[in-house]
């Protein structure tokens, strides 16, 4: 078997979304020798909003462009970066980390986990089609872009009714679409839902399919009590049913919660030495470029001092050798 390539970093990263290039950038400035992987082109999940309006600095800006500038960003400081790789193996337990790719083997002493989450799809006919026409997975991204206009969100825990509550501050009407006849949500949030004169519920239903042309017309439904449909005419469809972390390669070597979000402390450390994460993929009450790009700077700092640390420690050691 033919001996793979090794390339030997101090820190890893895995991910160029907000959290990936933002670590990038701490570490490749903090003087450290650093690799950035994705599996998937560089720009995480904002490369995909055709517009964002509440990044600081930039009233409006395409998300595609935004992400080109935390690139360049990383670049200046000389981060290598491998785009399209296919991650076979992930190590994170021994104390030398191992990222084992079709063609490398990648060692560090730290891994900074900025491998994003996805928002679970309701995997119905015509989702795909209209995504970014009219789809939309994030409330506080493109509410403002549905002004007096009708949307329906998708779900029935807290995440569905707060997004529903936030969108009638621009939606002049708001359906809460729930396939049950009870919510999960706290029962504060409820009440605010049901005190909101723009919001209107439908129950027992589950969505079947999306129609438009060149933009999301219509959703229709099918009554779980009943079995008959139902077609609802809006512009807008946001499905909440939950979001799944992008942690397949490495699910059980550390302290995930019970959805499979990583556990960290306020420094972005894991329950392994060397290991931190940063932003979506980890267990946080927020998730927006700019949180998961100050999660980036924080787990960037940790992991420059936990590698400070150890080279100071292996200079002990020699010169007691000594």
């Amino acid at each position: 078997m033919e001996t793979k390539k090794e390339l030997i970093y101090d820190v890893i990263i895995l991910g160029s979304g907000p959290a990936g290039f933002s670590s990038a950038i701490y570490a490749s400035r903090g003087n450290l020798k650093t690799a950035i992987l994705d599996i998937n082109m560089f720009g995480g999940q904002p490369s995909n909003y055709l517009e964002i309006e509440n990044y600081p600095g930039f009233s409006l800006i395409g998300g595609y462009e935004l992400m080109e500038k935390f690139e360049e960003h990383a670049d200046k400081f000389g981060a290598d970066k491998f785009p399209m790789v296919e991650i076979l193996n992930i190590n994170l337990t021994e104390p030398i980390k191992t990222i084992e790719t079709t063609n490398c083997l990648f060692k560090a002493d730290s891994i900074i986990i900025a491998t994003g989450a996805q928002a679970k799809k309701l995997n119905i006919k015509g989702e795909d089609d209209f995504k970014g026409r009219g789809v939309s997975y994030c409330a506080i991204c493109d509410g403002a872009f549905y002004k007096d206009k009708i949307v329906c969100v998708i779900g029935g825990g807290n995440s569905a009714l707060e997004e529903a509550i936030y969108l009638t501050k621009f939606a002049k009407k708001v359906y809460i679409i729930h396939r049950r006849n009870t919510f999960k949500a706290d029962k504060i949030i409820c009440q605010k839902a049901c005190n909101n004169s723009k919001i209107e519920f439908i129950m027992c239903a589950q969505p079947i399919e999306i129609i438009g042309t060149n933009s999301v017309e219509k959703i229709i439904l099918n009554d779980l009590q009943n079995n008959s449909k139902r077609e609802l005419i809006l512009d807008g469809i946001f499905p909440y049913i939950g979001l799944t972390p992008n942690t397949d390669k490495f699910n059980g070597q550390l302290k995930q919660n019970k959805d499979g979000f990583i556990e960290t402390d306020v420094n972005m450390k894991t329950s392994i030495d060397g290991v931190y994460a940063a932003g979506d993929v980890r267990n946080t009450p927020l998730r927006q470029v700019i949180t998961a790009s100050a999660d980036g700077a924080i787990a960037a700092c940790s992991a420059i001092k936990y590698i400070e640390n150890l080279k100071n420690s292996s200079n002990l050691l020699q010169s007691d050798l000594i």
